[in-house]
C-alpha cells in the first residue's frame, strides 16, 4: 500500500501532466483518468454550459459538480477554491462575489497554478490569486475566508480528516463551505483500489457516503446537507476490461458503486 507522501506525488505527477498535455474543454473524469478507455467516463459533461463566469480556457474537463451553484456566496465576499487547477471554479465564483470580492485557488501542482495565473493575466483579474500548497496544510490564514468551495479535489486528499480540519480553520465564524465530491456506495474492495483506472480514476479515494459526512461533523461543522447528488454509471465494457467475472458479479449484486455528491456546511459563529 502506497504511503501518504507517494500518493500525493503520484496525483501531483498526473496532475502536472494534465496541466501540460490536456486542451481546455477535453471531457474526461475528475480524476483524469489513465487512458482512452478511462477518459469514457465523463462526470461533468456539458454543466458549465451558460454559466455565467465560465472561462473555457480554464476548463480542463476535472469537475464532478457545480459548487458555486449552491455556495450561496454574496458580493464583497472572499472565497477560496481548494484544487483549484486551471482556475475554471475560481473565475465562476469570482463572478460572484464581484469587483470588491476576491478569491484564492489553492492547488498542489506548479503546473496548474502557471496556468491558472496565465488564465488571470489574460482575463486583466486583479481580485483573484493563485497559491501553491496542499490542502492539508494550506497556505492561508485563519478565520479569514468567507467560503470555502472545492470541485472533485478532496477525494484524491489522503488525510481527508485533516483536509477538513484545515477547512474549519480557515473560515471566518459564521462561514460556510460547498463541496462537490466523490464518495462510495460502501467500503471498496482491495480489488477495486487496485484498478482505479475502471472507476474513473479518482476512486481508490473515495470513502463510504456516511463515512464521508461523519468526517465533517466531527471536524466541528454543523447544518451538513447533501444539495446534490448524482450516481456515476461506469461503462460496462471498461469494467469488463478490468474485472474478473466474479468480482463483476460482486459489484452488482452488492450495488457497489460511485457517486457525485454537493454538500454545505457551517462553521458556527
Amino acid at each position: 500500500m502506497k504511503t501518504s507522501e507517494q500518493l500525493r506525488d503520484a496525483v501531483r505527477r498526473k496532475y502536472a501532466d494534465i496541466a501540460s498535455t490536456r486542451p481546455a474543454g477535453a471531457a474526461q473524469s475528475c480524476c483524469g483518468g489513465a487512458g482512452a478507455d478511462a477518459g469514457s467516463v465523463n462526470m461533468i459533461g456539458d454543466a458549465y454550459e451558460g454559466t455565467t463566469g465560465y472561462v473555457a480556457e480554464a476548463d480542463l474537463g476535472l469537475g464532478c459538480g457545480l459548487p458555486v451553484q449552491h455556495a450561496g456566496l454574496r458580493p464583497g465576499q472572499t472565497v477560496l477554491d481548494l484544487g483549484s487547477g486551471a482556475g475554471l471554479d475560481v473565475f465562476v465564483a469570482r463572478n460572484e462575489v464581484g469587483a470588491d470580492g476576491r478569491v484564492i485557488g489553492v492547488d498542489m501542482t506548479a503546473e496548474m497554478i502557471a496556468k491558472a495565473r496565465a488564465n488571470a493575466d489574460q482575463l486583466g483579474l486583479d481580485n483573484v490569486e493563485f497559491r501553491l500548497g496542499e490542502i492539508e496544510h494550506l497556505p492561508v490564514r485563519s478565520g479569514t475566508i468567507d467560503v470555502v468551495i472545492s470541485n472533485c479535489v478532496l477525494n484524491l486528499v489522503p488525510d481527508k480528516q485533516r483536509a477538513f480540519a484545515e477547512i474549519y480553520r480557515v473560515l471566518k465564524p459564521g462561514g460556510h463551505f460547498c463541496i462537490s465530491d466523490i464518495v462510495a456506495s460502501r467500503e471498496l474492495p482491495e480489488w477495486v483500489r487496485g484498478i482505479a483506472e475502471a472507476y474513473a480514476g479518482c476512486v481508490s479515494g473515495a470513502l463510504p457516503r456516511a463515512d464521508y459526512l461523519g468526517l465533517i461533523t466531527a471536524a466541528g461543522f454543523s447544518g451538513v446537507e447533501v444539495r446534490a447528488e448524482k450516481r456515476i454509471e461506469v461503462p460496462g465494457d471498461l469494467l469488463r476490461q478490468h474485472l474478473t467475472s466474479e468480482q463483476q458479479r460482486e459489484a452488482a449484486t452488492s450495488d457497489l458503486h460511485v457517486m457525485s455528491i454537493t454538500v454545505t456546511a457551517d462553521k458556527s459563529g
